[in-house]
């Protein structure tokens, strides 16, 4: 099992609720001119070990080909 979206305290939505072709992604998403939509996410134990060592991961991006929108990831 894989990297997978999870509930968090201050979440406000839920992208893709609902939608068979898509994995939900609950989402704070905070208005603004940025527009910023904040998930959490929850390794495996295995992904885990393998960031351990490897110090890497990799991110897969839906851009309907378009530009992708500016993205960071943040560690807390």
């Amino acid at each position: 099992m894989g990297m997978k979206p999870i509930k968090f305290k201050h979440q406000n939505t839920i992208y893709a609720e609902k939608q068979s072709e898509y994995q939900s992604l609950p989402s704070l998403k905070i208005e603004g001119p940025e527009g910023y939509v904040v998930s959490c996410w929850k390794m495996s134990f295995i992904e885990r070990i393998k960031v351990l060592f490897t110090g890497k991961i990799w991110m897969s991006l839906m851009s309907f080909n378009k530009p992708p929108n500016s993205f960071f990831f943040i560690s807390k």
